[in-house]
């Protein structure tokens, strides 16, 4: 079963939680063994698994990054001039794989699966694909 899921961001760089939803496609799935594979198909833009209990994490990730890839490098050559975004993406990664078992996903206590926006406010997409196995 694959699902596309469409959102809106707001900001420049954020981490949105998706957790429920994914939660959400994968109980109507019906599947009791499997995984769950969340992929973002764009190039400045993430999927990552952290911590979902104290918001601060996110504000700490996102400022850090900002830190390791400045916006406005000078030696940046990319014309349309969001290599940051590209950079904050690559560390991130396109995808997360989760484990289904006994219908639910086998996340730690504190982890949420996040959209990780880097050049936003855009109108963006994620792919779920559900497998049984």
């Amino acid at each position: 079963m694959l699902h596309t899921v469409e959102l809106s961001t707001s900001k420049r760089d954020e981490m949105r939680d998706i957790t429920r939803e994914v939660i959400s496609l994968v109980h109507k799935s019906g599947v009791i063994d499997g995984v769950v594979v969340i992929y973002c198909p764009h190039t400045t833009a993430g999927i990552t698994i952290n911590e979902n209990a104290d918001p601060d994490v996110k504000h700490d990730v996102l400022l850090r990054l900002d830190e390791v890839y400045p916006w406005n490098h000078p030696k940046y050559k990319h014309a349309e001039g969001n290599t940051a975004s590209h950079l904050k993406a690559i560390t991130t990664g396109s995808s997360q794989t989760v484990i289904i078992h006994e219908g639910e996903l086998m996340l730690g206590r504190w982890q949420g699966i996040y959209f990780c926006e880097f050049d936003g406010p855009r109108h963006r997409q994620y792919l779920v694909k559900i497998m049984e196995g």
